[in-house]
């Protein structure tokens, strides 16, 4: 009655009104109908909840009499109020909004709580049920124990309740405690005795469990009463033992960590005693444990009960003093280290603890979350290494002990699965080996988690028993590699795969996934050559041991994979050897991957002929292959083994069979396996075309792809993982935009992209975005207008355009094509191709283009921005000027968007779209680097001038436009500078002497005084230079051509308007530079007509569909229009020029017309369409990128981004541009003085200059942009000649090496 007379407390209790007794017997009523579930709650705080929730779980609550009398009363007494308070609030509200139940009843409630006749209600109804439960409490037994201590407290509280707040009814027993009294307790004690008999002793157990486990914890007899359980635990009645571990799971569920940990310490130190004692009868491991054997019931009960703690323990212990964790945690370490005697032989070894918690935990879950914090982690490994490194020793041990054990039985065969994996149908008994693989799995992945921390790393090397030497680290996870090569497989019916290679793998697997835990652990040769060995040992087909399973060959190929996708694991599998035990060293281990996968892909392996798994070990070695020639640097040492034809062989043979397999005949009993087979045949083709489509990841690799002739099928298989938004690689983090950039940095891979419907997608969704918007998403109000001129929603496709549209791709989808120029378009008409976008978004010419577009400025602008992008391209641009006139569509649109202002004056509206055209006009018109030309901004000025620029519609440009900073500027050296210049390349007798002298004086003076290298003295410079290079055999590359074409015949040759709108704009910087005088245009074309004729004597013509294959070269010749800038407009001069240096390997890379369907590239290189400064230089500059500065690779694949492709345009177009002319004039000279791997320097070097900007651009999500638009101010080629000597020393060998193997088929 005690807990009632708490509740009633805590409610608010008595009514005025009816008489004492009444009020009593409706009280007696409640409690006979709530008796039973207030009884068996296990504390004081459950009654207190099972009573306030009563209404929700009780569905007679309503009835009772004294809640109705209860409801009555509140009425009588707050129901006016309350309703006058409801009008109130209703007749405040707005009168055409309906005002939400919800809030009406919170403030109503509120205002009632806050009233004086809530307070008066509530102290009389305190005052009243105060007498009446006193009066109830009295009526009961007074020589009841119990009774009397309940009278007592309920006396005690109805005292105090007179002096506490009386405004609040959350006076409840949660402020007081139901104190289990000591007398009980010492009586409980008594009756615990072994002495007592059985009957005594089960029924204070029970009193026991029924009481509050905190009150029994804060007893005084707490410690007395916890030593009697922990002995009681060993009584042999089941009953007895299972009370109280009923008790103990109380208290671990109900009570505060402080007084759990008492009860964990005992029972640990109760088991640990338990296992020490050699009275008890625990099972052996050659008897097994059988789980019907009621002790082992018990003792399994115990463990389990332990563990569940232990799994618990760590979500809330750190709210704890640390003190209280290290109990717990040494209590744990100090049970787990219980060894028995080493001399029993090891088929008659008692059972120690750790068994029986693997039975429990195999997989160590308890470890695992203990280690998973910092703050029980470092408790944990603090006291393992000081005082319980025998468990890890022992983990060891147990390691060591499987392997001997499988090591041994391999002789004789596979090994039985029931030796080692449970079995679903032997459920009650666990045999002598089940046991010792439990424990094994249980020690392994209590060794996995420890690897992983820093502090469990350096608990080794461990000691071993029975050994010499201690087991390093190494040493250990040797031996986990083994275990997967020597342990046998679980079966597949299992619902977890227990298997020993499976559970290893996967403990591998995370170390592979932490960076400092595989740095120490995997990335090491030995470790290495464990993993490698059996495989090189199955390729040189020698009978050793381990015979090497499929399954086994897939794991280790899956930790291969994961050592690979590691930038210190690729360097370690490329190009350190391995330790063998043989005296001759064997291969690096990427060679010998690269060995097994070409062997097995040639099914040159007849050990795995016919198996079902034979796919699977394929594609997992193919996927470690993939991690590798995904870059640079491993493509360089897989290309010897050319693993793209291998695969695209195996991809077509699987074609073929995939269309052989006969069509499933509806009610034949084949349906299935045939549908089987031909999904398992078209899911291993998907996989070969995934794995080709990798290649694309690099230049060189693109071009290996090409050879294969499966691009098409590739990008296409790419687009519809693109279509359904799928992840292309497994290990790639950012999608296919790379992939895209490389593929469209190339002709073929433009074809490619189109034909497979990619750019089709591309734009009908950029479309949508722009024009159309979504139609799947409810407009529940209008889209706000942008505010930036391209709006964050079209960004994304602006960029995909972008890393689309490269000039090779712009060339093989616009050249020789109209625009359609309709007369009519209708709204539904969606473009479908780039030359659509131009029609419909750029060169908008008609009052019909116009109409067409919903968002007409926004869209257009959209355009210009597109187009002032791709214009940066200076083949681009001319390819748009020639074909569509882009400038005068430009001029055309500014003309029409003035207002006359006079009869002879119109002034230009200044909007949007004519900021935007004049900044294209200006961009597109003028040529130079960042001090030579000025464009105008994007945005307007505050002021009452907000575009201070002029605006014009026809040409000349203002003049303003043009920096006055570098017209004369290279007109101004001193002759005396030129004249010691000139000196220190004084001539020697021995030709390849003064090569070197000249090299290491242009080297210093670029040092010095970089300046004078320009002007007369750098074209004096390289015709001496040129002249003697091209007259030592060793420094040529190509042959000696001799040209003696007269200049009527050349002069009857015609130029493509692209070269001819070229030779303006060269003219027109050149003047600009004082360079060029008067009829320097005719001279021009003179040089250019004689080098086209001259090349074509070295060109092989081609049969393509390439559009770029078709005729000379696509685009300007900009490496000769800027020789005939440095050699002052001299036409003889610059051509012979041209001739001599044609026989240098540099004229490969910087002249690129040279090689244009060159008779001296191989067949294969040429039908590519690919350039070899594509597939050599760009592909050697992102490599060197990764090397040397990593974030900037790292930023450009963030972006989708390729550096291959802004590279190669620079490159192109001999940086115009993008620097001043004295910097083109110093990257000529580097290249053609030091050699053409210095190309690639001087790429490395600017992107170190730009790396701010790289990864600020990064984060604003515009990287292509400002690559693309600004060009590169504050560099300067002799600021970084230091630093290109370095790379130098580290690189040349193996650029030049690869620059000159350009001219073999297997490059």
């Amino acid at each position: 009655m005690g807990v009632g007379a708490c509740f009633w407390q805590g409610l608010m209790a008595a009514f005025s009104g009816p008489d004492e007794a009444v009020l009593q017997e409706m009280l007696r009523e409640l409690f006979e109908n709530v008796k039973e579930k207030i009884t068996g709650a296990p504390s004081l705080e459950c009654a207190e909840e099972i009573l306030l929730h009563l209404e929700e779980t009780d569905d007679n609550f309503h009835n009772y009499e004294f809640v109705k009398y209860l409801r009555q009363h509140i009425c009588n007494t707050l129901g006016s109020m309350i309703e006058e308070e409801m009008e109130k609030w209703i007749s405040n509200q707005n009168q055409g909004e309906e005002p939400g139940y919800d809030t009406v009843v919170q403030h109503v409630t509120k205002r009632t709580q806050e009233s004086k006749e809530y307070r008066d209600m509530i102290h009389s109804l305190k005052n009243i049920m105060m007498v009446v439960v006193g009066s109830l409490v009295n009526s009961f037994d007074e020589g009841d124990i119990r009774s009397q201590e309940r009278q007592k407290k309920i006396q005690k509280e109805k005292n105090s309740s007179y002096c506490i707040d009386n405004c609040s009814d959350s006076d409840s027993s949660f402020n007081q405690s139901y104190k289990f009294c000591q007398g009980k307790l010492q009586l409980i004690l008594d009756q615990l005795d072994p002495g007592q008999p059985k009957e005594v002793r089960y029924e204070a157990l029970q009193t026991l469990c029924s009481a509050p486990p905190s009150d029994v914890l804060n007893c005084e007899n707490w410690t007395t009463l916890c030593e009697k359980l922990t002995m009681s635990l060993s009584d042999p009645d089941p009953m007895f033992s299972d009370q109280i571990l009923k008790f103990y799971a109380q208290t671990f569920t109900l009570s505060p960590l402080h007084m759990t940990k008492e009860i964990y310490t005992s029972l640990a130190k109760y088991l640990e005693l338990y296992f020490l004692s050699r009275e008890n009868n625990i099972p052996t491991l050659s008897t097994g444990i059988d789980i019907n054997n009621p002790i082992v019931i018990h003792l399994l009960k115990k463990v389990r009960l332990l563990n569940e703690y232990q799994k618990e323990a760590p979500s809330f212990w750190i709210r704890h003093s640390e003190k209280y964790m290290e109990e717990i945690v040494e209590s744990t370490l100090s049970l787990l280290s219980v060894t028995h005697d080493e001399n029993l032989l090891v088929s008659q070894n008692i059972l120690d603890p750790v068994y029986f918690l693997a039975l429990i935990d195999t997989k160590a879950v308890w470890f695992k979350k203990w280690m998973h914090a910092y703050y029980s982690r470092t408790v944990v490994l603090r006291l393992l290494e000081k005082k319980y490194k025998s468990l890890v020793s022992t983990a060891v041990q147990q390691c060591v002990q499987y392997f001997e054990l499988c090591e041994t039985m391999k002789a004789d065969g596979i090994l039985d699965h029931s030796k080692h994996c449970r079995n679903k149908q032997k459920t009650f008994y666990y045999s002598g080996p089940e046991l010792q693989y439990i424990y094994f799995i249980h020690s392994l992945c209590l060794l996995g988690r420890l690897l992983i921390y820093t502090q469990g790393r350096k608990l080794f090397p461990i000691k071993l028993k029975n050994r010499n030497e201690s087991l390093s680290l190494t040493d250990l996870l040797v031996l986990f590699i083994q275990l997967i090569y020597y342990s046998p497989s679980c079966p597949k019916t299992l619902s977890e795969n227990y298997s020993p290679a499976s559970m290893v793998t996967e403990v591998l697997r995370i170390l592979c996934d932490q960076k400092e835990c595989a740095v120490e652990c995997l990335y090491n040769s030995t470790v290495i050559e464990a993993l490698l060995q059996p495989i090189h040992n199955l390729m040189k087909g020698s009978k050793t041991v381990p015979s090497c399973s499929e399954t086994a060959l897939i794991h280790v190929a899956d930790i291969l994979a994961r050592i690979a996708s590691a930038e210190e694991g690729l360097i370690l599998l490329l190009y350190r050897e391995n330790i063998s035990s043989l005296k001759e060293k064997s291969p690096t281990g990427v060679h010998i991957i690269a060995q097994f996968s070409k062997k097995l892909l040639d099914e040159d392996i007849c050990i795995f002929s016919g198996s079902e798994m034979l796919p699977a070990v394929k594609e997992a070695f193919i996927s470690v292959c993939r991690q590798i020639y995904g870059t640079c640097e491993g493509l360089q040492v897989l290309i010897p083994y050319s693993l793209h034809e291998s695969i695209a062989k195996a991809w077509r043979k699987t074609s073929l069979l995939s269309e052989s397999i006969p069509t499933p005949v509806e009610g034949s009993d084949s349906v299935s396996s045939v549908s089987q087979e031909s999904q398992n045949m078209m899911t291993w083709g998907e996989n070969l075309l995934d794995d080709l489509l990798n290649f694309a990841a690099t230049p060189k690799g693109l071009l290996l792809l090409q050879r294969t002739g499966a691009i098409s099928e590739c990008v296409t298989f790419m687009f519809n993982r693109y279509a359904k938004n799928l992840q292309i690689r497994r290990h790639k983090k950012f999608g296919c935009g790379v992939l895209v950039t490389q593929v469209a940095s190339t002709a073929p891979g433009a074809a490619a992209l189109q034909s497979s419907g990619f750019i089709n997608a591309l734009i009908t969704e950029l479309w949508t975005t722009l024009e159309c918007g979504r139609d799947d998403v409810r407009i529940t109000h209008p889209k706000s207008t942008p505010v930036d001129p391209i709006d964050r929603s079209c960004q994304k496709s602006f960029l995909a355009l972008l890393n689309l549209l490269s000039y090779p791709a712009i060339y093989e989808l616009v050249s020789n094509q109209d625009l359609p120029n309709k007369e009519d378009y209708s709204f539904r008409e969606v473009p479908t191709c780039i030359i659509d976008i131009i029609d419909r978004l750029i060169i908008l010419n008609s009052e019909a283009k116009i109409r067409s577009l919903f968002n007409y400025e926004q869209s257009h602008i959209f355009g210009l921005r597109l187009l002032s992008v791709l214009c940066c391209n200076l083949d681009t641009l001319l390819l748009l000027e020639a074909q569509y006139q882009v400038s005068e569509m430009l001029l055309h649109a500014q003309e029409e968007n003035t207002l006359e202002a006079s009869e002879n004056q119109r002034d230009f509206i200044i909007d949007a779209l004519s900021v935007e055209r004049n900044h294209v006009l200006v961009r597109t018109n003028i040529v130079g680097g960042p001090m030579e030309r000025i464009l105008p901004p994007r945005t307007l000025e505050k002021g009452n001038n907000p575009y201070p620029w002029p605006m014009f519609s026809s040409y000349p440009l203002p003049n303003c436009y043009l920096s006055e900073v570098t017209k004369h500027a290279h007109a101004d050296i001193k002759d005396s500078d030129i004249g010691k210049l000139l000196l220190r390349f004084k001539m020697s007798d021995k030709q390849i002497e003064w090569i070197e002298n000249c090299r290491r004086q242009f080297c210093k003076t670029m040092k010095t005084k970089p300046d004078i290298i320009s002007g007369g003295a750098l074209v004096e410079l390289l015709e001496k230079f040129v002249f003697h290079l091209s007259e030592s055999p060793s420094e040529c590359y190509f042959p000696f051509v001799e040209y003696a074409a007269p200049d009527a015949n050349v002069k009857n040759e015609s130029l493509s308007s692209v070269q001819q709108l070229g030779i303006k704009m060269t003219v027109r910087y050149g003047k600009f530079l004082n360079l060029l005088k008067d009829g320097a245009e005719s001279d021009l074309t003179w040089v250019l007509k004689h080098c086209e004729k001259f090349l074509k004597q070295q060109q092989a013509p081609v049969k393509s569909s390439l559009l770029c294959l078709q005729g000379s070269y696509a685009g300007h010749d900009w490496f000769v229009s800027s020789l005939f800038m440095i050699m002052l407009g001299d036409k003889e001069k610059t051509f012979r020029f041209l001739q001599q240096f044609s026989r240098l390997l540099t004229s490969a890379f910087l002249w690129l017309p040279r090689l244009h369907i060159s008779r001296y590239l191989p067949v294969g290189t040429v039908q590519s369409g690919i350039h070899p400064v594509y597939f050599c230089s760009t592909h050697y500059i992102e490599m060197l990128l990764k090397a040397e500065v990593p974030l900037v690779f790292s930023a450009f694949h963030m972006s989708g981004f390729a550096p291959s492709q802004i590279c190669l345009q620079w490159i192109t177009q001999c940086f115009w541009n993008y620097l001043d002319w004295l910097e083109i004039c110093h990257y000529i000279a580097t290249c053609v003085f030091l050699g053409p791997d210095y190309q690639v320097y001087i790429c490395i070097a600017l992107f170190k200059h730009l790396q701010q900007d790289i990864l600020r651009h990064t984060q604003t999500q515009d990287l292509q942009v400002f690559l693309k638009e600004e060009p590169l101010r504050g560099f300067r080629v002799s600021d970084y000649f230091e630093f290109m000597e370095l790379l130098e020393q580290n690189y040349r060998p193996m650029l030049l090496r690869d620059m000159r193997n350009i001219r073999v088929q297997s490059i």
